[in-house]
């Protein structure tokens, strides 16, 4: 992915991170690439991940897309739970700048 797709400073792993994140988002839920960057650059806007020991990778790039797709309660929830019946939270507004792609 090319590095102004997300909105963040990020050194390259963080980058890389991300992009795992927003693949893994596409590849389960089924949503096109750019709202999944989209979700990933609003939920960090105004972050920056300057370090490679950030606490973003203490957790695996799907419990990040759970909670990015599906909100603060997947955080708690079983990795492996039936989210099925879930609803996603909405994506961000179309005007919103979190949209790079």
């Amino acid at each position: 992915m090319s590095a102004t797709r997300f909105v963040m400073p990020a050194v390259p792993e963080a980058r890389e991170y991300l992009d795992d994140i927003a693949d893994d988002m596409v590849t389960r839920f089924g949503i096109p690439l750019a709202e999944a960057v989209a979700r990933i650059n609003q939920h960090w806007e105004g972050r920056s991940f300057d370090s490679e020991d950030d606490l973003i990778f203490h957790e695996m790039p799907e419990f990040w897309a759970d909670l990015l797709y599906y909100g603060a309660e997947a955080r708690t929830e079983d990795p492996d739970a039936d989210r099925s019946g879930r609803t996603p939270v909405p994506a961000p507004p179309k005007d919103s700048p979190a949209w790079t792609l």
